[in-house]
């Protein structure tokens, strides 16, 4: 783990060394969504179709990605095998659809028939998805379904650093974010303002936001594991500061010259180049210290993405 200061500074540790990183009263905020098997492989007619779900509408119906898009159209029936099959109802602008499943049974079911684990590109790409993919590619706080994307700043923590932290006085919330498949699509134009931030959907309980209010008060720092929990933290804020529980979508974007509300700490994993995620961890830091930071990553031999090595963040 980069330890990365405001001063610039960088110091290399593992994540064993948080409680020593942190301070008494200190909190980090956890996102509890699970991912779902939302990768689908199907065909119309004779036309292989993948779709890799983005959003839940409602009840039966998802908006997806599609891959071979050009063949399907509004109205076309795509059938995913072991009986589960969905209506092409509506295209986007963006050129997603929005599938309405069909027959009676809850669609987690069928997703749990019929799905895979959308593990990202650059990982599916060079593997098959296998069954251990369903527990590896968890953090020990998921618990709500419904998420495409795990929140993988989470998955270093285990029991005992969690139990090494609440002994040094560290606190410790979770807030849910379902991550969408949108989150990680490269910036593509050249005018960020131009960039189209897909939105997801949060919940912060009132109880929450009320000790990570008390926990601000009390001297301590919010930190966040995570973009997707600091995404919906900043969404929760006002410009008092004032965190607010929080239920509904968000599509907030956050570049440098952003001017954070919620959080005074990130960890995160090392993100891909040309992404927002990579504008996220500049606005909070600075793009040189950033770019110092990953720099030294790579010459250190620090592992990047999902399943890579993490890095705090204290501005």
């Amino acid at each position: 783990m980069l330890h990365v200061a405001g001063s610039g500074q960088l110091s290399d540790h593992v994540v064993r060394d948080l409680p020593q990183l942190l301070s008494k009263n200190d909190v980090l905020v956890f996102n509890d969504t699970k991912v779902i098997p939302a990768q689908l492989e199907g065909r119309r007619g004779e036309a292989k179709i993948g779709a890799t779900l983005h959003k839940r509408v409602d009840l039966r119906r998802w908006q997806a990605f599609i891959r071979n898009a050009k063949r399907l159209k509004t109205g076309d029936i795509v059938d995913f095998g072991e009986s589960v099959s969905a209506r092409a109802e509506e295209k986007y602008g963006d050129g997603s659809f929005l599938l309405h499943f069909l027959g009676d049974e809850p669609v987690e079911v069928l997703l749990g028939r019929a799905g895979t684990m959308p593990l990202p590109p650059y990982i599916a790409s060079k593997r098959d998805i296998d069954a251990r993919d369903a527990e590896d590619y968890q953090t020990m706080f998921a618990r709500e379904k419904g998420a495409v994307a795990a929140p993988t700043a989470a998955l270093h923590f285990t029991d005992d650093l969690v139990t090494a932290l609440g002994d040094a006085g560290v606190g410790q919330e979770t807030l849910t974010l379902h991550v969408g498949a949108g989150t990680f699509l490269p910036v593509k134009v050249d005018e960020t303002d131009d960039h189209q931030m897909h939105s997801e959907w949060g919940r912060i309980e009132p109880e929450v936001a009320d000790r990570l209010n008390q926990a601000r008060q009390n001297g301590g720092r919010v930190i966040s594991v995570g973009t997707t929990s600091l995404r919906l933290l900043e969404s929760a804020t006002g410009e008092d500061g004032i965190i607010k529980p929080f239920e509904g979508d968000t599509d907030i974007f956050i570049m440098p010259g952003y001017k954070f509300r919620a959080i005074d700490g990130l960890m995160t994993n090392f993100h891909l180049p040309k992404s927002t995620l990579f504008m996220l961890v500049s606005a909070l830091m600075g793009l040189e210290k950033m770019q110092s930071a990953y720099g030294h990553a790579i010459s250190e031999g620090y592992r990047f993405y999902s399943y890579g090595d993490s890095s705090l963040l204290l501005p």
